[in-house]
């Protein structure tokens, strides 16, 4: 019996030493595998650092080597990243290894963690790379300018109607102490009627804002110049020209789509009276390293048109002469017949230095007409003391002293041959 009693006891006392060896077995296991759970978070880790991100993982990795007393912060992974290789972050380099195809990210707030799939280190922003360019034409008036006018153009088709927005005009010369412009507009060659704006009071850069409208069939618009005049009014309701701009339209492509916006600087108008057989007026350049000779012929004023029968159109011939021999000859396209007409075309010519003090050049404003021959309406030549005195040889003179440089004048025409 005390044998029986004694196996037992001993039974007993085994079967108690296992349960409580199981028991602290688990209790270590259950500590020394809690580190390689994850926790999810209620709130989502705030984070505007990619670095640091991954410095906690880096962190978490390494706490799972050891056997670390402290809870490391639980670091979760989104759905739509799982199943990625993951690899350590350098500088300037990509982190995730491109075996999966690229997973578009869903729609909807887009947090750091979406961007961690193509992090790059980033650098910083160049502030100079955003700045718009300066507008120069507000700032830089050349020596002499006597103002600058802004203005706008477009042409609708089906109505017909050529619609012209007058902006602003800036650095007027006023000959009084207060100025009170305002600014007419023509269009050419109708010079009878014109479209006013308002008279803004006690400024030199006056803020227009104001559009006008010009009713011309799409046959004629290319024929026709916009003219502004630029006036100021003194105490005594006198009107003084402060300057003009004259704009043809035969070069511009006019839509409703294409609204342009220029500037051109104001000109002085000529006050002196047209000349028998009335003016042209062009500019002369030479460009000595290229050889080139360039005419710009810009516009006529008091043309005596022959009225016997209807003009079909006026037109310039510009003629390239060497010891009066003719050697190339250009001519501007033929506007319907008009006393004033504007070109502003350009013309150039191969001329080498040497020949420059016995070649000439020749200009003539020739009417045609159907049916009949064509007539001379006028003639000027410019060139050395050769062939020309007074100020056609000035021109010609100042042209070469002034290389690569426009020289504009105004000639009376003549009929002399």
């Amino acid at each position: 019996t005390e044998q029986a009693v004694a196996v037992a006891g001993g039974i007993i006392g085994g079967i108690l030493l296992f349960v409580l060896l199981g028991i602290t077995t688990y209790l270590l296991w259950k500590k020394v595998c809690r580190p390689f759970s994850y926790e999810k978070l209620i709130n989502p880790v705030k984070t505007t650092n990619t670095n640091a991100i991954f410095q906690d993982q880096t962190n978490s990795e390494s706490q799972l080597k050891s056997t670390s007393r402290s809870r490391s912060v639980p670091f979760i992974i989104p759905p739509t990243l799982h199943g990625r290789d993951w690899m350590h972050l350098t500088n300037e380099e990509q982190v995730q290894e491109d075996r999966d195809p690229y997973m578009t990210p869903q729609s909807g707030p887009r947090s750091s963690f979406h961007s961690l799939a193509g992090a790059y280190v980033v650098g910083t922003i160049n502030p100079d790379l955003y700045k718009s360019p300066e507008d120069k034409s507000e700032t830089d008036f050349p020596d002499g300018n006597i103002g600058r006018l802004w203005f706008s153009i477009e042409y609708e088709q089906e109505s017909e109607r050529l619609l012209v927005s007058l902006i602003k005009v800036k650095k007027l010369q006023a000959p009084a102490d207060s100025c009170s412009p305002f600014v007419k507009i023509y269009l050419l060659p109708d010079e009878r009627s014109y479209l006013q704006s308002k008279t803004k009071r006690k400024t030199l850069n006056p803020q227009f804002d104001e559009n006008f409208v010009f009713q011309v069939s799409s046959k004629m618009l290319l024929q026709r110049t916009l003219k502004f005049l630029v006036y100021h009014v003194d105490k005594q309701k006198k009107h003084h020209l402060l300057g003009q701009v004259i704009f043809p339209l035969k070069n511009e492509a006019l839509t409703e789509d294409n609204k342009l916006v220029i500037w051109r600087d104001l000109e002085k108008e000529n006050l002196e009276p047209p000349s028998e057989y009335g003016d042209i007026q062009f500019s002369l350049s030479y460009n000595d390293y290229l050889g080139r000779l360039t005419v710009v012929v810009l516009r006529a004023r008091g043309l005596k048109l022959h009225e016997e029968s209807p003009a079909v159109g006026v037109y310039v011939k510009v003629s390239l002469m060497n010891h009066n021999k003719f050697i190339k000859s250009k001519k501007t396209a033929a506007l319907l017949g008009t006393p004033n007409p504007v070109y502003n075309e350009t013309f150039s010519f191969k001329a080498d230095q040497t020949e420059l003090d016995t070649a000439s050049l020749s200009l003539s404003v020739l009417q045609s007409n159907k049916g009949e021959k064509t007539l001379l309406l006028g003639r000027v030549v410019v060139g050395p003391f050769m062939y020309t005195r007074g100020k056609e040889l000035e021109h010609w003179n100042e042209m070469i002293s002034k290389p690569k440089e426009l020289v504009k004048r105004w000639h009376a025409l003549c009929h002399s041959t």
